[in-house]
């Protein structure tokens, strides 16, 4: 058997979990009936719902890729270095960060570090940016090459990226199309700061322009001369769909909230680097939203769910009409696609909003771990706080039999999952307990043997923060979760709750939902809880301490796939850090 293939047929499902403490640690072990009912469901993980913004600290100018199970972000790092962030998911606050490279210093490239752009081109990872010494006049673009295939690594710098012209250029990246690659780029047509326009140039590889610019884009339209001169045509992306090429760019002053985004269309089999195969949309795709308190939204990159099923668009945005260059931050909305094939992003979200998590985000698999001996260690497992989690193992298991799977932590034995017999081709879900470490984390569990494998993890946490606040439900920072923050639910205000939208399960029936909570009065209190607008079950917590979140269980009844589970009713102030999903009884 292929240890590493994930046969996707029918679903099966484990029952039950419980967890014992043994010498000072936790030891979980995974107890479950033979086997369980077979339930057909497309199941991509447990889904879940996330907030902008991507990260705490400014990110302006995000360029982001998903590759072998971990997202990369690169963005303008005070324009003194090139920063390259890696996270499991989309949520970039616990994210490992590397500064992996400084210019050297008196040089033409020493300074303004601008927009650096990661890629991954023929094999090998590539970051493009624009420096200058210090005059603006002289910003060109420059390109860093990995010596490994680690982003985390060591890069080497490989020197300018440059046409015939080599005239002022900033926000280049490489498009590959048909086998061949080309060089666009925002740069000025003489040597006056006049307007930024679009250029493309044939490349002979991802180093080397081989041929001569030419002008695709000039800021022409009322929306793109806002805040000028000079106009703006800059922060150029790349998106590829059923054959067509879509250029993206950002037009307007970046220090104006009027910033907003732009697009060409190249139909399928046209060449590039013909001006007029390029068709430039007359509107912007995203604008500021007033309402919404985003203002300035450009210099986006596209980025893909983790399962490759959907496409993304990250881009920074701030939350102040007059900010300028100051707080922008990278933000994430999924793209929507017309029946025409054509691509548009909605309005900008607001920071409040709870946006339903990529497709895929959250499932570990088995082909992104690396094999140490004969178990699967998945890495870069991030945590606020030290605390346990739900495990939800994926696998096969056609032996027969139920198999110890044993687990660790941080290199720390933490028992075991059991994992009952599945079908040919049957796919099989296990809950167990894990112990995290405040940072990054490690997860260990053995691979498999000759007729059973481990073909992924996940962990069914739902951060409280990132559900829909409503009525007088408010979601804010806190050190003490092990997300980024909490929500609360005020006493006695009908119409405040916690809405967590799109919590997956794999098979429908009845789960254990724990809810973090705390309850810091001196008296008891009670919330209701219920699954998709059903009868509610109502939950009492006991008085303790501020910030220490005790877990509370309830059944609930939960359909396989997208749920929607609603916390409300409270009685008392109550804190939420987050929910899990575990074993279906």
């Amino acid at each position: 058997m292929d240890r590493w293939r994930n046969k996707k047929t029918v679903t099966v499902i484990v029952a039950s979990v419980a967890a014992l403490a043994i010498l000072g640690g936790w030891m979980i072990m995974q107890r479950a009936n033979e086997k369980a009912p077979e339930v057909a469901v497309d199941y991509a993980g447990h889904g879940g719902t996330f907030k902008n913004t991507l990260a705490e600290i400014d990110t302006p100018d995000p360029s982001v890729v998903y590759k072998d199970g971990f997202y990369y972000m690169t963005f303008t790092h005070n324009g003194a270095d090139v920063m390259v962030m890696k996270s499991r998911t989309l949520d970039f606050r616990g994210a490992e960060r590397k500064v992996v490279w400084y210019p050297p210093v008196d040089t033409m490239y020493s300074a303004n570090l601008w927009a650096p752009e990661i890629q991954f081109l023929r094999g090998k990872w590539y970051i493009y940016f624009a420096a200058d010494n210090g005059l603006n006049d002289n910003h060109r673009m420059y390109a860093l090459e990995a010596d490994t295939d680690d982003p985390m690594g060591s890069w080497t710098f490989r020197g300018q990226i440059a046409d015939e012209t080599n005239k002022w250029a900033i926000d280049g990246l490489a498009l590959e199309l048909d086998d061949k690659l080309y060089f666009v780029w925002s740069g000025w047509e003489g040597d006056v700061n006049i307007a930024q326009n679009t250029y493309i140039a044939p490349m002979s590889d991802p180093l080397t322009i081989s041929g001569p610019r030419v002008l695709l884009s000039k800021p022409d339209l009322d929306w793109e001369r806002a805040g000028g001169p000079p106009y703006i045509n800059e922060g150029q992306a790349i998106l590829k769909k059923n054959g067509r090429t879509f250029l993206f760019y950002s037009g307007a002053g970046s220090w104006t909230p009027f910033y907003s985004i732009g697009m060409l269309t190249l139909e399928a089999g046209a060449d590039p680097l013909v001006p007029e195969n390029w068709k430039k949309s007359q509107a912007p795709l995203l604008t500021m939203n007033d309402e919404a308190g985003v203002y300035g939204p450009g210099h986006n990159s596209f980025t893909t769910s983790p399962d490759g099923t959907e496409d993304w668009i990250v881009y920074h945005a701030t939350s102040g009409i007059s900010d300028g260059w100051n707080n922008r931050k990278a933000r994430a909305q999924k793209v929507v696609w017309s029946a025409d094939g054509m691509p548009s992003f909605g309005p900008a979200l607001s920071l409040d909003t709870a946006i339903e998590a990529p497709s895929g985000a959250g499932v570990f698999r088995a082909e992104h771990a690396v094999l140490e001996g004969d178990a699967l260690s998945f890495a870069g497992i991030a945590s606020s706080v030290e605390t346990t989690a739900a495990l939800l193992v994926h696998y096969t298991n056609e032996s027969g039999d139920v198999v110890p799977a044993a687990l660790s932590a941080n290199g720390v034995y933490a028992g075991e999952a059991a994992l009952p017999p599945t079908g040919a081709g049957e796919t099989g879900y296990a809950y167990a307990r894990v112990p995290l470490t405040e940072g990054a984390n490690a997860i260990a569990i053995r691979a498999g043997g000759d007729d059973w494998s481990v073909t992924a993890i996940e962990l069914p946490r739902y951060e409280a923060e990132n559900a829909q606040a409503e009525g007088g439900a408010l979601a804010e920072t806190n050190p003490f979760a092990t997300g980024w923050g909490v929500a609360k639910l005020p006493a006695g205000e009908e119409a405040a709750a916690i809405r967590f939208a799109n919590v997956r399960v794999p098979v429908s029936g009845t789960y254990v939902v724990t809810a973090y909570v705390s309850n810091a009065s001196d008296s008891p209190a009670r919330f209701r809880i219920r699954a998709n607008g059903g009868d509610a079950a109502e939950v009492e917590v006991a008085p303790g301490e501020r910030n220490r979140f005790a877990p509370v269980e309830v059944r609930v009844k939960l359909a396989a796939g997208a749920n929607d589970v609603v916390l409300d009713g409270a009685t008392g102030p109550l804190t939420f850090d987050a929910i899990e999903t575990t074993s279906r009884q």
